[in-house]
C-alpha cells in the first residue's frame, strides 16, 4: 500500500488540498491522509498552539504512515510545504510535492493587483474570477499576530531542514500568487539537496493554486510525478541517446 500525508496551509484547511487528496484516494491501494493542522479549522484557536503543535502532528501522522504502508509520499500547500520539507528531511519518505510552498511570504507586485481587482469589483459590479478576494480580507484581518510570529518562527527553523531533504521533488509555483513569491520556488529549487528535483510554473496559477484554472493542468504533473511507473530520469536518458 501506499500512504500520502497531504497538509494545507497556514490558516488554511484540509479543502485547500482536497482536489489532489480526493483524486489519490481514487488510485487502487492508496491510503491519503489529509488531517487539519491544530488550531486551525472552524473549530481551532490559533492563539492557543504554537509552530511546534504543527511540526508534532505532522510528525505523528507520517510516522502513522510509514508503519501502515510500504511507499510514503508527502505533500504541502503553502506553509504545509515547509512542514512538508521538515518531514522528508528527517523520515524516509519516497517522493515529495511542494505547492506554493511558503519560503518565502507575501508578493507585493500580485497582492496589489489582487487589490486593483477588489476595486474594479466595486467600482464596477463586475468580478474578475479566481480572486479569492474574500478570503484574502478575512485572513488578513482576523489571523491572531500571535499566530503569524508562531507562523513566521516556523519557517525560520525549518529552512535548515531544506538542504537536507534527498527525496525526489516536484515544485509547482503560480506565477500570479499575491501571497508566495517565486523567489521561495526558486530558494527551494536550488537549496534541496535531492538529486532528482522538478519544478513548473503555472502561468495564470494564484495562491489557491488547487482550486484554479490551471487544477487539470496541475494535478497532470503530480500524477505524472507520483503515479507514472516509468522513471522521467529513464526517458530523460533514452532522449538523449537517440
Amino acid at each position: 500500500m501506499k500512504g500520502c500525508l497531504c497538509i494545507h496551509g497556514f490558516t488554511g484547511e484540509p479543502w485547500e488540498v482536497e482536489p489532489i487528496a480526493e483524486s489519490l484516494r481514487k488510485q487502487k491501494d492508496w491510503l491519503v491522509y489529509a488531517p487539519t493542522l491544530p488550531g486551525h479549522g472552524p473549530d481551532g484557536d490559533l492563539r492557543t498552539v504554537t509552530y511546534q503543535h504543527w511540526l508534532y502532528m505532522v510528525e505523528v501522522a507520517a510516522e502513522e504512515l510509514i508503519k501502515r504502508c510500504e511507499e510514503v509520499y508527502v505533500i504541502g500547500f503553502s506553509m504545509g510545504g515547509l512542514l512538508a520539507c521538515y518531514i522528508a528531511a528527517k523520515y524516509e519518505i519516497k517522493k515529495l510535492v511542494l505547492l506554493s510552498a511558503a519560503a518565502y511570504y507575501l508578493n507585493p507586485p500580485m497582492l496589489f493587483e489582487s487589490v486593483k481587482a477588489t476595486l474594479h469589483t466595486q467600482l464596477t459590479g463586475v468580478s474578475e474570477p479566481d480572486q479569492l478576494v474574500d478570503l484574502y480580507r478575512h485572513k488578513m484581518t482576523n489571523t491572531p499576530m500571535s499566530a503569524v510570529v508562531q507562523f513566521m518562527t516556523a519557517v525560520k527553523k525549518i529552512r535548515p531542514y531544506i538542504r537536507h531533504v534527498q527525496t525526489p521533488v516536484l515544485i509547482i509555483q503560480g506565477e500570479r500568487d499575491a501571497l508566495v513569491p517565486r523567489r521561495s520556488s526558486e530558494y527551494l529549487f536550488r537549496t534541496i539537496g535531492a538529486e532528482e528535483k522538478y519544478i513548473h510554473y503555472l502561468k495564470d496559477g494564484r495562491h489557491m493554486i488547487c482550486h484554479g484554472f490551471e487544477k487539470d493542468q496541475l494535478m497532470r504533473h503530480i500524477h505524472e510525478f507520483l503515479i507514472e511507473k516509468k522513471d522521467r530520469r529513464d526517458e530523460q536518458n533514452e532522449i538523449s541517446s537517440t
